[in-house]
């Protein structure tokens, strides 16, 4: 007998219309690949929020599972660097976008996919950083060599999303002022991660000016568009911005004037690319030193019959914090 498990599926029932719904699924319809994990916990990303409403962007071939991350146990392992029984943490350039994700409770993926949970985690601690959290330590990966604590402040965009709060949290946890740009200004949430300043993303505007007053020694940014201009033409000479996404737009409106005249530096942060060393390091620095005292009170933990609401929700934008799946209660 095959082995059965619960996934979320994308079909498209017509044209542009696509239909979500918890199906059976068997072992035997996985991909090839060298490992085959029992998932414990995934995690609700906007990349995962966009598959699952049809974006051929995103996904193009449906039927398809979502989850562009998971944190489960290897139940059969054809690599040498994997046993059975290892604890481990998905997260690959097509997992959950064209082959099959985690939000399925198995998945078989390549060993280059897959890094060992590091000590002092849980799978389901790996979920609430998840992503989210992943992207978040790469930033600061990036930025924090480059731009001290006394540098100034640090602007953070789209604070209240996955990777904006976990941003917040590993700079506060740094030493580093943080000023925060939400839609939602009101969350006390904010202010729990120890947010220094709040400004409401409607007043937060870019102009026709190619340049602005300075205000920010390094930036953050989860959203792109016109937020992401505004926030490089007010950086302070020779500061850093780090660019994760494009949930406002992808299209970045100003002139080169920010990047020849005050020498500001924009990094791109690609997580799918990050090399497998890198990928290392970075979860051993959120296990080690950016381990966060507060990860509780970011998280909300779903089953995989409750994805349809939050999916809603999340595309628009009205989602705080972190949503873990948990795969192994339902």
């Amino acid at each position: 007998m095959q082995q059965e498990f619960e996934a979320l599926v994308i079909e498209e029932a017509d044209h542009h219309v696509y239909n979500r719904q918890v199906k059976t699924r068997t072992v035997d319809e996985l991909p090839k690949g060298e490992l085959l994990v029992r998932v414990h916990y995934s995690s609700l990303n906007y990349k995962d929020a966009l598959s699952a409403s049809g974006n051929r962007g995103v996904t193009r071939r449906y039927p398809h599972t979502p989850g562009i991350d998971a944190a489960g146990i290897v139940e059969q392992s054809t690599h040498p660097d994997f046993k059975p029984g290892d604890e481990v943490i998905v997260n690959g350039p097509e997992f959950g976008t064209r082959q099959s994700g985690g939000f399925g409770q198995y998945v078989r993926v390549n060993a280059d996919w897959v890094v060992k949970l590091p000590k002092g985690f849980s799978l389901r601690t790996a979920m609430i950083y998840g992503v989210g959290g992943f992207t978040a330590a790469y930033s600061m990966l990036k930025l924090q060599p480059l731009v001290s604590p006394t540098d100034g402040p640090i602007l953070v965009t789209g604070a209240t999303g996955g990777v904006g709060c976990m941003s917040v949290a590993i700079l506060k946890k740094e030493g580093y002022t943080v000023t925060a740009v939400t839609g939602k200004p009101d969350q006390p949430f904010l202010r729990e991660l120890g947010v220094d300043d709040i400004i409401p993303r409607d007043t937060f505007q870019n102009t026709s000016w190619a340049l602005e007053p300075v205000r920010w020694a390094g930036v953050i940014d989860t959203v792109g568009g016109d937020i992401l201009a505004a926030a490089i033409k007010s950086t302070l000479p020779n500061g850093v911005v780090t660019c994760c996404g494009n949930v406002a737009s992808p299209d970045l409106n100003l002139t080169v004037y920010p990047f020849i005249l005050r020498g500001v530096s924009l990094l791109g942060i690609d997580c799918v690319s990050c090399p497998l060393p890198t990928r290392r390091e970075i979860w051993d620095k959120l296990a080690g030193p950016w381990k966060l005292e507060n990860l509780e009170s970011m998280a909300t933990e779903i089953t995989l019959n409750q994805l349809d609401q939050k999916i809603d929700q999340m595309l628009a934008g009205q989602i705080t914090g972190r949503i873990i799946v948990n795969l192994i209660d339902d």
